[in-house]
């Protein structure tokens, strides 16, 4: 069995009067162009052999945003597990972006399909807040936890 991979990303909040926000992106690339619904994410990626959590986490919300995380406390949101195997590593951090402003890195894949054709997408092509329960339906349902896990410890 292949050994699980282990990301780790951030879950940007904002306060707002009627609870609190969420910073989700939708990746980007024609698999993912028509889907909504359950195909939002934190920003995330793989952990490095050797590198902490949080600093990778840290590193790819600024890849995956084009922004630096915002300094400051990180509350741990603990692990979850992808249907892929994937295992993701959460941390919450209060903040504000604007998030029409994001500018994701990029990747290369052959597409369409078997035509050979090598073709440049950015890895996230839009962000959006949401309050709590619409990032619940937004969000990769094994993900969905970290809004929970946020509204507890802020006592939401």
């Amino acid at each position: 069995m292949p050994k699980a991979q282990f990301s780790a990303g951030i879950l940007l909040y904002r306060r707002r009067p009627a609870g609190f926000e969420v910073l989700l992106v939708h990746p980007g690339g024609p698999f993912f162009a028509r889907r909504d619904d359950g195909a939002w994410s934190i920003p995330k990626g793989l952990i490095d052999e050797g590198e902490e959590p949080l600093a990778a986490a840290r590193r790819e919300f600024a890849e995956e945003t084009g922004r630096p995380a915002p300094d400051g406390p990180a509350i741990d949101l603990g692990e979850v597990r992808l249907r892929s195997g994937k295992r993701v590593v959460g941390f919450a951090l209060e903040g504000d972006l604007d998030a029409g402003a994001i500018v994701s890195n990029t990747f290369e894949t052959v597409w369409p399909p078997k035509s050979g054709r090598v073709q440049e997408f950015p890895e996230i092509d839009r962000g959006e807040w949401f309050g709590a329960d619409a990032a619940r339906i937004k969000l990769n349902a094994a993900q969905a936890v970290f809004v929970e896990r946020l509204a507890e410890a802020l006592s939401v």
